[in-house]
């Protein structure tokens, strides 16, 4: 898994989707599990979490 790809990805998505992006990545990852390719399931979790980081901690 290419971590900085996975950054980039990241970062480009967050750019064109807002908040929206880390929902975006989390079905990505939830449809390649269901198909059964989890290295790629398991890249969109990297892409994730790029994203949460991104976006910095919740209010409350």
């Amino acid at each position: 898994m290419d971590v900085m790809k996975a950054s980039e990805i990241a970062h480009a998505l967050y750019r064109a989707r807002g908040d929206k992006a880390e929902f975006e990545a989390a079905q990505r990852e939830h449809q390649y599990r269901d198909a059964g390719d989890e290295k790629e399931a398991a890249y969109w979790r990297t892409i994730r979490g790029s994203i949460r980081q991104m976006r910095g901690a919740n209010q409350s």
